[in-house]
């Protein structure tokens, strides 16, 4: 497993982050299992949101940390807030009562990271720094990102806010690679060249900050698995084929391995509740493909290196 060193080093994650979006209706054996696994696997990341399950799925795994309390010392545990229904709220006020929610169901006394969810246009960064920093001065949440911001909203929020924020997590996959197209294809008159991130990725390279890759085994936006896709990713299944023989692995951990090879120290964000596909991913966290490889499978995928 590979880790990544933040803040410092004060601050010390997996590459691989265990979402829990989907353990609501896991039976506790069920949930047991898939976080000892991932545990034993060098997960040390798991990842939260107080919407997922209309707050069930913190629920169930604040009775996994009640029943066995020595986990939370090992574990670095991450929630996110600022969605309601119909609409995003990063008013100070729902912060620190999303918080206090998250940190009750959790059954913790702190949260290690925090995510603003997705972009409220209706943020007064002031304000929204404000909250941040009363659970930062609270102990309540020790380090701080965002979720699906581009550059200028993430520069908005930290021109207020006096921490670093360290992460931003973003939709990505092979299949999905907004955040790589446009800088493959500069000045180039063609659909792959539109800037649809306002070269997030690079931004986030160049300030510190850590992509976490949601959805990581996604075809465009909620458009299912492309592992097994055949009919639409020929190509791009048999290499995965081709190189998970080669290595030893799955195509699955070739899927993961296409993203951690990126110098950006990419995190990704898993949402599978099956151990065995888990360990899959993860033996992906370090796997070293080449270049040829790297650039082999992104155009496998349907995209175009001039």
């Amino acid at each position: 497993m590979k880790y990544l060193e933040l803040d410092g080093g004060k601050l010390r994650v997996s590459n691989i982050v265990m979402g829990c979006m989907r353990i609501k209706d896991l039976e506790q054996t069920q949930l047991d299992t898939l976080v000892h696994t991932a545990l034993e696997a060098g997960v040390n990341h798991f990842d939260h949101a107080d919407i997922y399950g209309g707050g069930a799925c913190e629920e169930r795994f604040g009775e996994l940390l009640r029943r066995e309390p020595g986990l939370r010392d090992k574990i670095v545990l991450q929630s996110k807030c600022g969605i309601r229904p119909g609409y995003y709220d990063f008013s100070k006020e729902h912060i620190l009562e999303a918080v206090e929610g998250s940190l009750r169901r959790l059954c913790t006394d702190h949260l290690d990271i925090l995510l603003l969810h997705r972009p409220d246009t209706l943020m007064e960064p002031e304000e929204t720094a404000e909250a941040l920093q009363s659970l930062l001065d609270s102990g309540k949440v020790r380090w701080f990102g965002v979720s699906n911001h581009n550059p200028a909203q993430i520069q908005l929020l930290q021109r207020s806010f006096g921490q670093k924020l360290l992460f931003n997590q973003m939709q990505m996959s092979l299949a999905h690679t907004p955040m790589i197209d446009a800088g493959m294809t500069v000045n180039m008159r063609i659909d792959q060249a539109i800037d649809r991130t306002e070269c997030t990725l690079e931004y986030c390279r160049l300030e510190g900050i850590t992509v976490q890759a949601w959805s990581p085994f996604q075809k465009g936006t909620f458009g299912g698995p492309f592992l097994g896709d055949r009919e639409n990713y020929p190509e791009l299944n048999e290499m995965c084929r081709q190189l998970a023989e080669k290595y030893g692995v799955t195509p699955t951990s070739i899927a993961v391995a296409w993203l951690t090879r990126h110098p950006a120290n990419i995190q990704v964000v898993l949402g599978t509740t099956n151990p065995a596909r888990l360990l899959e991913s993860c033996a992906g966290s370090a796997l070293p493909l080449t270049r040829a490889e790297w650039y082999g499978l992104y155009k496998a995928a349907g995209n175009r290196i001039p």
